[in-house]
């Protein structure tokens, strides 16, 4: 293939790949949007296999082959419950590839730069080995965190904000040696570097609480697009650069957006520590009793009810919950109950995690609303049932300037005639805050497996 036809490949995958993010902003044009992404990834293989540099098409094959059957063996083995953990390993795979790609380049015998053009590759080099560095093992602690692996409560080093910023001063000085160094020295620096990354990578996601893992895997994702848009640079490679800069910043602003509905700042986040008390219930006051309902009684509740709005959160992923509610949703309907979803932007553990599972139950996208969208209506809706979710229906949030959680925008349900709240047990949220909302004199405690509940809810109606 020529090089202009490549060329023209690649920026009609770059057009797919633009096309497939503008696809994805919403939940009617998603499944376009990933065909389109599909399509884009198909032809920028496809061009890039049939580049004349391109002369080992065995080892290649056996690469393509062993990645591909791994990739297909994920995805029909994973469950919805495991696909922020999925993303956060597959963000370590982009991580390491960056490092892998860095030492190759900067070992590759056949490059021959000088003055400015070295120091240039130099940089290019360095700092996509540093950002893949800290994406590889920062994703794969968050893959630990995410699949239960490693405990979601932050490690708080003694003086950690200072080991952060010796370790970010050292690869800014080590970056001065390798840029001025032979080619020995040079390694010697870039190993060096990498290490302290790895660990930087580590420490920085260890540091993180539970509550902000959402956060996490959008910064994570950031990272990675910023270490393909290195290796890029690195491989000469513009289709590279250019998806690299577009999950790049696309993770940035999404990053920016988890934090806004957390009233949280980038800065903050990393820093870490947010969970790490469990805060009052109430201010200064005994949290009361919870009051325990059954499914009948709630199945009377809501065939009575003429608003009625679910709130879907991790338990219910866990529980895959997901059919039952939506089949629950479809009974309610046809009872002439007007039923509406209610999808906090942090909700699961990841962004969007809530709207994929109820798009997989097939539950029309004009019931899901958005935070901002429903909490109004809370005061004119007789019953709203918590399925599993906890931190982002907390009225601690508001109420308590104390909490941990403090400040930060929640789903105001406890405002509702009637609140049933289903969940195993008392246990606090994944943030390890205690929730005042489960004594409330409105609310009801539905205790079990949300899937067997709202099973014998179903029955009951």
């Amino acid at each position: 293939m020529s090089m202009g036809t490549i060329t023209a490949a690649y920026v009609a995958a770059a057009i797919l790949f633009i096309l497939s993010l503008s696809g994805l902003s919403n939940q009617e044009s998603s499944r376009r949007g990933n065909w389109y992404g599909i399509i884009g990834m198909t032809i920028a293989i496809v061009a890039t296999i049939l580049n004349p540099a391109v002369d080992s098409y065995g080892w290649l094959i056996i690469a393509m082959v062993i990645g591909g059957a791994i990739g297909a063996r994920f995805a029909l083995k994973v469950e919805m419950t495991e696909m922020p953990e999925l993303v956060a390993i597959l963000h370590s795979f982009v991580g390491l590839a960056a490092v892998l790609v860095g030492f190759a380049t900067y070992f590759d015998p056949t490059a021959n730069f000088s003055g400015a053009a070295k120091t240039i590759h130099d940089v290019e080099i360095y700092l996509g080995v540093l950002i893949g560095a800290v994406t590889f093992t920062g994703s794969v602690v968050a893959f630990g965190k995410l699949s239960g692996r490693i405990g979601s409560a932050p490690l708080l080093l003694p003086a950690r904000h200072w080991l952060n910023l010796g370790i970010l001063v050292l690869c800014i000085l080590i970056g001065k040696w390798f840029l001025g160094a032979e080619h020995g020295a040079g390694t010697t620096a870039l190993i060096i570097m990498t290490l302290l990354a790895f660990a930087f990578g580590v420490h920085m996601v260890m540091a993180i609480g539970g509550a902000d893992m959402p956060v996490v895997i959008s910064m994570l994702n950031s990272y990675s697009g910023w270490a393909a848009a290195a290796t890029g640079f690195m491989l000469s490679n513009d289709l590279l650069i250019v998806v690299g800069a577009l999950v790049g910043s696309s993770g940035a602003i999404l990053s920016y957006i988890m934090c806004r509905a957390m009233n949280r700042n980038f800065v903050s986040v990393i820093m870490g520590g947010f969970g790490t008390t469990s805060g009052d219930a109430a201010e200064g006051g005994e949290q009361g009793e919870a009051i325990p309902i059954s499914a009948e009684e709630v199945a009377q509740m809501v065939g009575d009810a003429s608003e009625v709005v679910i709130v879907p959160g991790y338990g219910m992923a866990v529980a895959n919950a997901q059919h039952p509610v939506s089949d629950l949703t479809k009974i309610l309907t046809d009872k002439g109950v007007n039923v509406r979803f209610a999808i906090h932007p942090v909700a699961g553990r990841m962004p969007g995690h809530m709207n994929v599972l109820l798009a997989e139950a097939n539950v029309p996208y004009d019931l899901v609303l958005e935070m901002d969208e429903i909490n109004e209506d809370f005061p004119e809706t007789d019953v709203v049932i918590v399925i599993g979710a906890n931190d982002i229906v907390n009225p601690a949030a508001l109420e308590n300037p104390n909490s941990p959680i403090a400040g930060m925008p929640v789903l105001e349900v406890w405002n509702a005639k009637t609140v049933i709240v289903s969940k195993r047990s008392m246990a606090t949220g994944y943030a390890g805050v205690e929730n005042p909302l489960f004594f409330k004199e409105n609310t009801r405690m539905l205790f079990g497996d949300a899937k067997d509940s709202v099973d014998a809810i179903r029955g009951a109606l």
